[in-house]
């Protein structure tokens, strides 16, 4: 893992920067929406946030993308985006919940986030096992340590209340069914989404209107460390612990400088220091609403947080000017 550096505050006139970024993204990828084509609705956006990319006032780095050079053309781990000016390291899903997209289901948006050079886990293409938080919490409530129905009685202990009023939002998956088992057999309920992991560790912060209390389980390492930022914007307990249960994987793990196959990373070692991350629907969800055609008009929505003022601003666009999005007026 690499060092990580002196804190720093970014500029703040990055924000409106990313919102660009994300809402062309989340444009260009909800015209694919309800097409079941998960590729061309990923390739649109990720084509479109390159290209917004390009008009930000940065010399950016990415860190996590869209994959490998030589898989992908845009995007990719590694490349340098940006027409010049601070260093920045970026994290960048043009589309999260491809899936969701592709068959018109709540929940995906496209999501970036900008950090100091240096102060985002880097991480390979392999799962990651969570677990988190909201704010307001006592320290270490919560830990990869312990077994998650621990965590769930460490949870309902800090809260006051018992283990039948928690929640745990865990992605349906067949390798989950232990700990949903787990989950239940102490009385806590389960809320089980498809996809879109990133919005579900955010739903966490908000546990009166989502009804979410804690998440659990394994999803994307990328996506750990996009929610990870998301935390350090909003407030929040996190700990991931990478996947790396094959030489290859391993092998991988090394090249990023990740020495411990079994290290258990808290939130400041995902995102260290100062970000900025901004969130835009794609298709309508709990946490926004989804891209907005008609005649002459896009309707964007989009969450934008930046963790060292602790702010989170609910940006709703109108574009009067489809044109720009590559559309009909």
């Amino acid at each position: 893992m690499t060092a990580a550096p002196v804190p720093q505050q970014l500029d703040r006139r990055h924000a409106l920067e990313m919102v660009r970024v994300t809402e062309r993204a989340a444009v260009a990828a909800a015209v694919w929406r309800g097409r079941g084509d998960e590729q061309s609705a990923e390739e649109a956006a990720t084509s479109a946030a390159y290209a917004e990319l390009g008009q930000m006032s940065v010399s950016g780095r990415v860190v996590i993308g869209a994959g490998v050079e030589g898989d992908v053309s845009h995007l990719y781990i590694g490349e340098t985006v940006g027409g010049g000016g601070d260093a920045v390291d970026i994290a960048a899903d043009a589309l999260e919940g491809a899936t969701l997209c592709a068959k018109n289901m709540p929940g995906s948006m496209a999501v970036m986030v900008l950090a100091a050079p240096g102060s985002l886990l880097q991480v390979p293409p392999v799962y990651m096992d969570k677990v988190a938080i909201g704010p307001g919490y006592p320290k270490d409530v919560i830990s990869l340590r312990v077994k998650p129905e621990d965590n769930i009685r460490a949870l309902a202990e800090a809260k006051g209340v018992s283990t039948s009023d928690i929640t745990a939002l865990v992605l349906d998956r067949p390798r989950h069914a232990g700990l949903i088992a787990a989950v239940r057999a102490i009385g806590a309920s389960v809320k089980l989404i498809t996809d879109g992991d990133v919005a579900g560790v955010i739903h966490t912060t908000n546990p009166r209107d989502s009804g979410v209390d804690i998440y659990l389980g394994t999803g994307g390492a990328a996506e750990g460390v996009l929610a990870a930022a998301a935390l350090r914007c909003m407030g929040g307990q996190m700990q991931g612990r990478l996947i790396l249960d094959t030489d290859d994987k391993r092998g991988l793990a090394r090249k990023l400088g990740i020495r411990d196959p079994g290290r258990i990373y808290d939130l400041s070692d995902m995102v260290a220091g100062d970000c900025l991350m901004a969130a835009t629907g794609v298709t309508d969800g709990p946490l926004l609403h989804g891209v907005r055609f008609s005649r002459g008009l896009v309707e964007t929505d989009t969450l934008l947080m930046r963790a060292a003022s602790g702010t989170v601003r609910r940006i709703s666009t109108r574009h009067s000017d489809p044109r720009k999005f590559g559309l009909e007026g």
